[in-house]
């Protein structure tokens, strides 16, 4: 692949990571917001997961 491609494949990479990243984040803000520890946990393991 052409180093333009791979600069492009990383920042798709990159902006998708911080993507699942802010919509964890979001999720995890509901979640605690009505309480549910189950989902808190789960949410966190998958944050830590993608940092």
């Amino acid at each position: 692949m052409s180093q333009y491609r791979l600069q492009n494949a990383s920042k798709a990479q990159e902006n998708h990571r911080i993507n699942i990243q802010k919509s964890l984040e979001h999720r995890l803000q509901v979640a605690k917001a009505k309480g549910d520890d189950r989902l808190i946990s789960q949410l966190e393991a998958e944050i830590k997961y993608f940092s």
